[in-house]
């Protein structure tokens, strides 16, 4: 790794107090680790967190959910003093919500943390590709309308903010690191250009409301309100309701923030580390782990993707990179709104059907070392890619049969539960939706302004804030690190306590 003591995005960082939200989360926790380890001169990072019905603080729940993360076993083991030397003297919890006004905390103590941060990073979201319409509308929109507020009430703190680059819709071709047209209904637009949501917003809530009232029980409520976001973001033009609303929080920003200093990062499909902290580091199941598993555990032969399709995939780590970058562009250059796509697919392609043949060699033959990932049981020796209409054809010709047999054992009192086979279908079904659109791409992302960025902070292309896809070995990440990944971190993980971390990290200024 390259020398990077004067790095210019160390020296713009260096003393400043940030604010972020959504440290909770996967990408939230490969930053703060990688800020920590790579810019310990910074003078505090600030979290926003609320509180939980496990852990009433969001400190308590902040040193349970997240310090307790093997993302941080790297630095700990490094050197554990230097780790809670940090977080005693720079690492604030403030209790809070980003969903409700001025954060869901006092305002004498809104107005002083405004005072006191030199900028704000936004990465908290709703990732469910089905989330019901009114929350996902809530945490991807509305919430940025406090945000704003904060920025404003500070003298203008600049915002980072974490997107996606799915916010392009059901556009086709190649993505720039721009702003583009819904593809389905259009959106009104002012003399400057910018998309104006907050007319659709409304709309969107008239329908909410709609659904809500006359009241159902929670169950319908909730499938209404999921089945009317996945409507109504077909209806403008998006996939699912998780890239409506964070293109609708993008417009937001774009409109209220003219002119003041904005970054908007967007990834793609993220997934395991590439380098660091270490390489495979993994939270939870991904978007293109839906391949991995169904394979590993030999539920189906089959699965909807397109084997030449270019699944854009792109390791947490250069992820974390990016926002560290753009929070260096948004100090240096103040008054200035710039889009960036962290991305693999336009520099450094890899089809599903490469991944698949990586996973699948890797499988057949070292599969003992994945006793977690494939229940050390040796894989098939293939796995087919089909259409999405023929691998729904094929699941219901199952479903239908499974399904009179469940209805015929209710009448006799006989089934006790739904059929376990029927589920597995069922989930089956749910999962070929969601993942078809991320499984049959058909546009490409780009970069250049993202690479352009590195170069002009002068960050190496393999230095310690590399951004760069054209670094990722395919067959290594996909075959070894990832399905490590998987198997150490993500499937069952066991966090460790630390009963030091517990003591060190400070209440809320």
């Amino acid at each position: 790794m390259k020398n990077t003591k004067n790095s210019v995005v160390k020296k713009s960082l260096k003393g400043k107090n940030v604010l972020i939200t959504g440290c909770t989360g996967f990408l939230g926790k490969v930053l703060l680790e990688k800020i920590i380890r790579s810019v310990p001169d910074i003078a505090s990072v600030n979290v926003l967190v609320r509180g939980s019905s496990k852990y009433k603080s969001g400190r308590e729940r902040f040193v349970n959910e997240v310090l307790t993360s093997s993302i941080f076993d790297h630095l700990k083991s490094e050197d554990l003093a230097a780790f809670n030397a940090f977080c005693e003297t720079k690492l604030n919890v403030v209790t809070g919500e980003l969903t409700e006004p001025q954060f869901g905390i006092a305002p004498k103590e809104f107005h002083a943390l405004a005072n006191k941060i030199d900028l704000i990073v936004n990465s908290a979201a709703s990732v469910n590709f089905r989330e019901a319409l009114d929350k996902a509308l809530k945490i991807n929109t509305l919430c940025l309308n406090n945000v704003v507020e904060f920025s404003k009430l500070g003298d203008d703190i600049p915002v980072v903010q974490v997107s996606t680059c799915y916010v392009h819709g059901l556009n086709k071709g190649d993505i720039y690191e721009e702003t583009k047209a819904p593809f389905g209904i259009k959106i009104p637009r002012n003399e400057k250009g910018q998309y104006l949501v907050e007319g659709v917003v409304s709309l969107l809530k008239d329908k909410i409301n709609n659904v809500r009232f006359p009241s159902k029980n929670d169950e319908q409520l909730t499938k209404s309100l999921v089945d009317l976001g996945i409507e109504e973001a077909n209806k403008y033009g998006w996939n699912d309701t998780y890239t409506f609303t964070k293109w609708m929080g993008e417009q937001l920003l774009l409109e209220k923030l003219d002119g003041k200093s904005l970054a908007i990062v967007r990834p793609s499909i993220i997934e395991s580390t590439l380098q660091g902290p270490m390489p495979g580091w993994i939270e939870g199941i991904k978007v293109a782990d839906a391949i991995v598993f169904a394979y590993a555990r030999g539920k189906i032969a089959f699965f909807p993707a397109d084997p030449n399709g270019v699944m854009d995939i792109i390791p947490a780590d250069l992820v974390a990179n990016s926002i560290i970058l753009s929070m260096a562009k948004v100090l240096t250059s103040p008054g200035e709104t710039n889009i960036y796509q962290c991305c693999s697919s336009g520099s450094n392609p890899a089809t599903t059907g490469e991944l698949k043949d990586a996973m699948v060699e890797e499988a057949q033959s070292n599969y003992k070392a994945y006793p977690k990932l494939f229940k050390n049981k040796k894989p098939a020796k293939d796995f087919t890619f089909v259409s999405k209409s023929v691998f729904e054809t094929a699941m219901k010709a199952v479903q239908m049969p499974l399904g009179l047999l469940h209805d015929v054992k209710s009448i006799l009192g006989k089934a006790e539960a739904k059929n376990k086979m029927l589920k597995n279908i069922d989930t089956a079904l749910t999962l070929s939706t969601t993942f078809s659109f991320y499984g049959f791409p058909k546009y490409r992302f780009h970069n250049g302004k993202l690479l352009a960025l590195a170069e002009e902070l002068g960050e190496e292309v393999d230095g310690e804030f590399a951004v760069d896809a054209k670094l990722i070995n395919w067959k290594e990440y996909f075959s070894k690190n990832h399905l490590a990944g998987l198997e150490k971190y993500a499937i069952k993980e066991v966090k460790k306590e630390s009963v030091k971390s517990k003591k060190v990290v400070k209440k809320a200024a």
